[in-house]
């Protein structure tokens, strides 16, 4: 899975910069700057629209599948949802992280400190969610052992504080790179709410509250009227999200944390 996603990340990365580049070719034509004093004013505000795939990053305990738990629940979340079973005894075979897609919307608040050095404020609305699979052998009375799979399924919506230090290149012509380095508090409104409604089912949960460090590069396009940008951003997270309530599902993780790809398009003013 990691591979996967490393993979995916490059390839984003080479066709951030292969669009950079024909549009340096194509601006190698144009004889006049759009937006010229772009750059030139104090401060600008803005507005960014963007795509998220989120997962967890997981470490397990040393020997955690040696442990039997004993009169313990089983069930599944999500699309492909199981009724909670009682199980005489059950242990974990393994655990992963499944992310999946989900979007962000935010404003854009943006303060020049020196020609290449720029301070962003982007307070974001991000939605999203992630499943962790469990893989368990179970053992019912004296029927043979069952392999399971089970899925929790963890919602989150975040309110993101992200504070950045903008890097800029030199401007050829209507593009410029730059770099973004930064970190954010995230507040998650969404993952526990739902949860604590529902008493009957065994569900994971999670700390709302997270902060990030994240790094990121893109090309702003200067339109006529307005800057345009697309940037690829990875947040981690630095803090252990889980909750351990002394079953399953829990007890075999000695640390969880998030990590975010993001893909962002702004729009800016002058």
């Amino acid at each position: 899975m990691k591979l996967h996603l490393l993979n995916r990340i490059k390839i984003l990365f080479i066709l951030i910069i292969l669009v950079a580049l024909s549009s340096n070719v194509f601006a190698q034509r144009v004889k006049s700057l759009n937006l010229r004093n772009a750059d030139q004013v104090p401060y600008h505000f803005g507005f960014q629209l963007g795509v998220n795939r989120m997962f967890f990053s997981l470490k397990t305990n040393p020997g955690f599948q040696k442990r039997m738990y004993y009169n313990t629940v089983f069930g599944s979340e999500g699309k492909d949802a199981v009724p909670d079973l009682n199980l005489d005894s059950a242990n974990l075979f393994g655990i992963e992280s499944n992310p999946t897609y989900g979007f962000v919307i935010g404003i854009i608040a943006d303060m020049k400190l020196w020609q290449y050095f720029n301070i962003r404020f982007t307070p974001s609305l991000t939605f999203g969610e992630r499943d962790l699979i469990y893989n368990i052998q179970a053992f019912s009375g004296t029927a043979a052992p069952q392999l399971l799979v089970a899925k929790k399924n963890i919602q989150s919506t975040f309110v993101e504080f992200p504070l950045s230090f903008k890097f800029k290149g030199s401007r050829i012509n209507n593009t410029r790179p730059y770099v973004l380095v930064g970190a954010k508090y995230a507040l998650d409104l969404a993952s526990n709410a739902k949860k604590k409604e529902d008493s009957n089912i065994v569900h994971v949960f999670i700390d709302r509250n997270d902060v990030y460090a994240h790094l990121g590069v893109g090309f702003d396009f200067y339109t006529a009227y307005f800057k345009f940008g697309t940037e690829v951003v990875m947040s981690y997270g630095i803090l252990d999200l889980i909750k351990r309530d002394h079953t399953i599902y829990t007890d075999a993780i000695s640390s969880m944390q998030s990590k975010i790809f993001q893909i962002n398009f702004t729009f800016e003013g002058d």
